[in-house]
């Protein structure tokens, strides 16, 4: 009979640290800068497809900024409210209203010093967007996330369980890249659900067959 355990893995939430830079070193380095000062560039606009790390970025922004006492705030498809550092992700999602608002806070933010980052799965001038906030968007700092590699993906999934508490064998980590989807995100929710697997079978070490069986129930 298996046992269910609950609140035993440590909660892992999204961080600058935590982020394997992979080719995106030079977006980290900007991201923490701009952070830690109130001068020079205060607008970012990131993009790359779905999965290469842009919420995550987006979300580790926002927690450190909050973590050092400023008013931060994330967003996904809707625009929010004035805040020292605003995040909104998916911005090709915005319907007209909320693209209007987002142009408002875009001004309003650069006359008060904010900071606001924006994501997209697009280089500016391809967003299918009202042409004078697609303008805005490109007037900061642009970057490319680039997707990791193999490599840098099993370093982010041996992180990710490190993080978490348990161990993850070499052999797990390569047989979920050889057959599972590409995107980290979906990789880290299989190691989410390894792992609570194990715990169900009372902390069983990770192998490949526990792996399988985890894969097949999705």
């Amino acid at each position: 009979m298996t046992q269910l355990l609950l609140g035993i893995a440590p909660e892992w939430n999204p961080s600058l640290d935590n982020f394997v830079s992979g080719r995106n070193v030079e977006l980290l380095s900007a991201l923490r800068h701009a952070l830690s000062s109130t001068g020079g560039e205060r607008g970012f606009y990131i993009w790359g497809e779905e999965g290469g790390g842009k919420t995550h970025l987006l979300q580790a922004a926002v927690a450190q900024a909050k973590s050092s006492g400023q008013t931060a705030l994330y967003a996904c498809g809707v625009v929010p409210e004035a805040a020292q550092i605003v995040a909104v992700d998916d911005v090709e999602s915005l319907n007209d209203d909320a693209q209007i608002a987002l142009f408002a806070l875009y001004n309003s933010m650069r006359e008060s010093g904010g900071m606001l980052l924006v994501s997209g799965k697009a280089a500016p001038a391809h967003l299918q967007l009202r042409d004078d906030l697609r303008t805005r968007l490109g007037w900061g700092l642009v970057y490319q996330v680039h997707a990791l590699n193999d490599a840098e993906k099993a370093q982010a999934l041996h992180q990710h369980a490190q993080a978490r508490g348990f161990e993850l064998p070499n052999e797990v980590t390569h047989y979920l890249l050889r057959h599972g989807r590409r995107d980290l995100p979906y990789l880290l929710d299989v190691l989410d659900e390894l792992d609570a697997h194990c715990l169900r079978l009372k902390k069983r070490a990770a192998t490949v067959p526990l792996l399988k069986e985890v894969m097949r129930s999705e």
